[in-house]
Order: C-alpha cells, then structure tokens, then sequence
C-alpha cells in the first residue's frame, strides 16, 4: 500500500474508517496522571450535550473522566447539502437513507458523559 491521497482517503472496498481510539487513551491518561484538569477536558458544547441526552444511544460503558455516568453515542453526518453544522442522525433507517443518495458524505460518531460534559471524537467513517 502506499501513501497516497487515494490511499489515505480509502475506498469503497477497503473503507476508510479513521479511528480514534489511541488519542482517546492517551487524553484520559493525561487527565488521569493530572496533566490536564478536567474542566480542559469537560468542554461540550451545549448542543452536543442535548443531542446526547434526548437521541443519542447509551452505552455499556462509564465515562472515564467523572466515572458517574453512561457515556452516550451521537453521530453526525456531513457532506453536499447538508446543514453546515451537519445532520445529527438518531436512527440507524435514517443513516441507512442517507447512504443511499449516494453522496460523499461521512458520519463522524462522538461519545459524550451527559453529567461532567466530556466527549471524544470515536471515529469518522464514509457512507
């Protein structure tokens, strides 16, 4: 494989899913060494934190700054003809219209503590 554009962006074949997951650890062990405070790192934007709360999805997991609450899934879709700010998607039929216009568009899926208003960005991944 090289390391071209075309290679980077992914295919349709091969994906092109980016994960975040190592800067995810990497962040909580900063907070959890006291590197970063947590008010740096409690940072969610309004909005987020309301979309987490009325249609993002809840997962098995706690939150790994205040370790008080069920982190919550939200993903976004951008691309041609969307809202700037992107569409926030809650049902997985939703997603499924939206990758069938056929599009360049990519969902961008975010964790988000609804109680200390930490989040991460988890992974972008093309429709």
């Amino acid at each position: 494989m090289t390391f071209s554009v075309g290679a980077l962006r992914g295919s349709p074949d091969r994906g092109g899913i980016v994960d975040h997951r190592l800067a995810r650890r990497m962040l909580v062990n900063q907070v959890r060494l006291g590197r970063l405070r947590r008010d740096e790192v409690c940072d969610a934007h309004p909005e987020l934190i309301r979309a987490a709360r009325n249609v993002g999805t809840e997962t098995e997991t706690d939150c790994p700054i205040c370790e008080e609450a069920r982190l919550r899934l939200v993903t976004y879709v951008f691309g041609h003809r969307l809202p700037a700010q992107g569409r926030c998607v809650s049902t997985a039929r939703e997603l499924r219209q939206l990758s069938a216009t056929g599009r360049d568009l990519r969902a961008y899926v975010v964790e988000a503590c609804t109680e200390c208003r930490w989040h991460h960005l988890l992974r972008v991944l093309p429709l």
